[in-house]
């Protein structure tokens, strides 16, 4: 009866968000491998692109380094680093300037204290060592009698640290991509139509962030509706 009970509240609260993620997943692949294959007429890399985004804003003492893999890149705030991938740092596709710019948008809010940004530094953490510590803390609660229900309060509230970040994440992602399509726009490095091919790219990823957001929120959901019952 537990096992059926579990698979039931996991079918009803995150089958949906798990089909979401791989079809925004899906969508990030699909569309990065279809603009990758698309060079920009100004023949800019993904590294001089993201120069560029940090000239337009005046940021300065940021590195611009290539790193292995696809779709690894990121920007570093603790070293002040734009990480690109080999797809991207040295080639001069539409899906390369589009990534290469978003990366080069969080190197200006990091430059600039963008608060959402310091906020998400302030929480990873405490959420990281929540995460880590509240599912031990939950099944050790849902074993224990309902005397010792105060641990899977416990429990949720540590895995909250973790829905704040996911939710936190999102204005800093989707200002990013914002900073990034405003400085390639204004300073013409792609034209219409590979503006509106990065543009894609860009709104895939970001609507990853938002399935990951939707799926720690579902979790928690579930987790309380958990609670709820084992109350009853």
């Amino acid at each position: 009866m537990g096992l059926f009970y579990y698979d039931w509240t996991y079918i009803v609260f995150m089958l949906p968000c798990l089909i979401i993620s791989l079809i925004c997943n899906a969508m990030v692949k699909t569309n990065f491998s279809k603009y990758s294959n698309v060079m920009n007429s100004r023949r800019l890399t993904g590294a001089q692109a993201a120069e560029k985004v940090l000239s337009a804003n005046s940021v300065t003492g940021c590195r611009i380094e290539a790193v292995g893999g696809s779709l690894t890149d990121h920007f570093d705030p603790r070293s002040n680093v734009i990480r690109l991938s080999q797809p991207v740092y040295n080639v001069s596709s539409v899906a390369a300037v589009g990534v290469a710019c978003h990366e080069a948008g969080h190197a200006c809010q990091h430059a600039e204290g963008y608060f959402p940004n310091k906020l998400r530094s302030a929480i990873i953490p405490v959420a990281n060592i929540g995460s880590r510590l509240s599912w031990i803390i939950l099944v050790i609660g849902m074993i224990l009698p309902v005397q010792f229900n105060f641990m899977i309060t416990i429990g949720i509230v540590l895995f909250s640290a973790s829905v704040l970040v996911t939710l936190v994440t999102l204005p800093v992602e989707f200002n990013a991509s914002s900073r990034a399509l405003k400085t390639i726009k204004e300073t013409g490095m792609l034209n219409d139509s590979e503006y509106e091919g990065a543009k894609k790219v860009l709104r895939a990823a970001a609507m990853t962030y938002v399935a990951a957001a939707a799926t720690s929120i579902m979790q928690l959901l579930r987790l309380l509706f958990i609670f709820g019952r084992r109350k009853r």
